[in-house]
């Protein structure tokens, strides 16, 4: 631990640049770390700046900036506190990331109960975005696994927060973007594993059509489900792709020194890694179309079944450090929204031929059912309904109107934006799609605020 953390929290501004992982944004300067969970939070009560909860940077767009305020870099709080093995639950301070909790927790029989698509986001990230991963449908949300937290107010109050204690600030904390307060410690229920390995299924499949009829079968079967799609295919290919369904697989651990393992059983090395940003967006133009259409036929066969160990299948991206930087200097958007389920079908087509039309496809284009499972944020992005998640290179003017004619086929569907990839959506596009938003000023601290609340909310700076 760094000398500084003697000290309690680090009350100097910090000189690291801190950026959203789109790197569209300007990077927010200010920033006081904090160190100890049990110390007030580094505000200066006469300053009058804004504040805001930072955890590592996985956040596509301005929603874990503050332009002009001050950062509260949360990363110091990572220690593990308590772990019940017999229960299966975890305490641990909310800088934690979910890499360190999986190396521990799986040596010993236990996964996350949820994960997004990078392991490398902090406890208290997971908890302020209610990040939902490819076992929606069975598992809902982060925040359906959280037992209780710890809020620590601007003004020194802290809050013990659950289901029955603050419930209020409970359910407003969750998915409620940093901005009620401090988590400094979060418990949560973990999922029981026999062994590290998932057993997958890759299919290959031909429409849109057949995506639907094989995410609704199997979702019946697999816990984990999510579709690679072609996003530059047209005509009868519309939204073809590579489905990828799996369960954690059942029995002992393989032997680890075993001679046979292939390689696909062991978890990928740390790592590839992009060392510079490109002078250009690597990823553009009629290269895209050609990376997508050998993508869809990477595999030999229609169908493959592999075991993988979980990294391989959770995180592949994980496995090539700072791949955001392939977008180049200008970076990239994000845009993932949800669409009810008695639209989802009209509306996702919709939706892909403007993008196929705009030829700003993604190669980073996934596709998902949401399941039923009621999320328990105020502000909570799933829904029952399709999920539409696509990358694309900032190009400026060009984007922006794609992203605004995608939005406008969100709110006609009746769906709404996630707020945790978002770098551009109106005020009235937010309110549309979160009617609940309002009742946050209840709940809000008043001291703490970001880039995003302050465009989709008019607050003021």
């Amino acid at each position: 631990m760094p000398a500084a953390c003697c000290c309690g929290w680090l009350l100097r501004v910090s000189s690291q640049r801190y950026q959203s992982w789109g790197r569209v944004e300007p990077p927010t300067q200010a920033a006081r770390a904090l160190y100890w969970r049990d110390e007030p939070l580094p505000i200066d009560a006469a300053d009058g700046a804004s504040y805001l909860p930072f955890g590592n940077g996985r956040s596509y767009g301005d929603v874990c900036l503050n332009d002009g305020g001050t950062l509260l870099d949360c990363r110091h709080l990572n220690r593990l506190i308590h772990f019940d093995a017999e229960q299966g639950t975890l305490r641990c301070e909310a800088g934690v990331l979910l890499a360190d909790i999986l190396r521990f927790v799986t040596e010993r029989g236990w996964f996350v109960p949820v994960s997004p698509g990078t392991q490398y986001v902090t406890v208290g990230g997971a908890i302020a975005n209610d990040v939902h991963g490819k076992n929606h449908h069975r598992a809902g949300t982060f925040g359906q696994h959280l037992r209780c937290f710890e809020l620590l107010r601007s003004d020194g109050q802290r809050l013990l927060c659950s289901a029955t204690d603050n419930s209020d600030f409970f359910r407003a904390t969750i998915g409620g973007l940093g901005l009620t307060g401090v988590i400094t410690w979060a418990e949560f229920s973990l999922r029981a594993i026999d062994n590290v390995f998932i057993d997958q299924e890759s299919i290959r499949y031909s429409d849109l059509n057949e995506f639907f009829a094989l995410a609704r079968e199997s979702d019946q079967h697999f816990e984990h489900t999510v579709a690679w799609i072609d996003c530059l295919a047209t005509g009868a290919q519309l939204g073809r792709g590579l489905f990828m369904r799996g369960n954690h697989s059942s029995g002992e651990n393989p032997p680890h020194q075993s001679p046979q393992k292939s390689p696909r059983q062991l978890p990928p090395r740390r790592r590839l890694a992009l060392p510079f940003t490109p002078p250009f967006a690597l990823v553009n133009g009629p290269g895209l179309k050609l990376f997508n259409a050998l993508y869809y036929r990477r595999q030999r066969s229609a169908q493959v079944h592999s075991r993988v160990h979980y990294q391989r299948f959770f995180y592949p991206l994980d496995a090539i450090a700072h791949w955001n930087r392939m977008y180049g200097p200008r970076g990239f958007y994000q845009y993932q929204c949800v669409l009810p389920e008695a639209t989802m079908e009209g509306a996702t087509r919709q939706m892909l031929e403007r993008i196929a039309s705009a030829g700003a496809g993604s190669f980073l284009a996934t596709l998902k059912l949401f399941g039923n499972r009621p999320s328990p944020g105020l502000l909570s992005f799933p829904m029952p309904g399709a999920t539409l998640a696509l990358d694309f290179p900032n190009q400026g003017d060009k984007t922006l109107r794609l992203l605004d004619a995608l939005d406008r086929v969100t709110l006609d569907a009746g769906g709404r934006v996630n707020p945790s990839k978002d770098g551009r959506m109106s005020a009235a596009a937010f309110q549309q799609s979160y009617p609940n938003w309002d009742e946050m000023n209840a709940y809000k601290d008043s001291r703490l605020s970001s880039s995003f609340w302050r465009r989709v909310s008019g607050e003021a700076a």
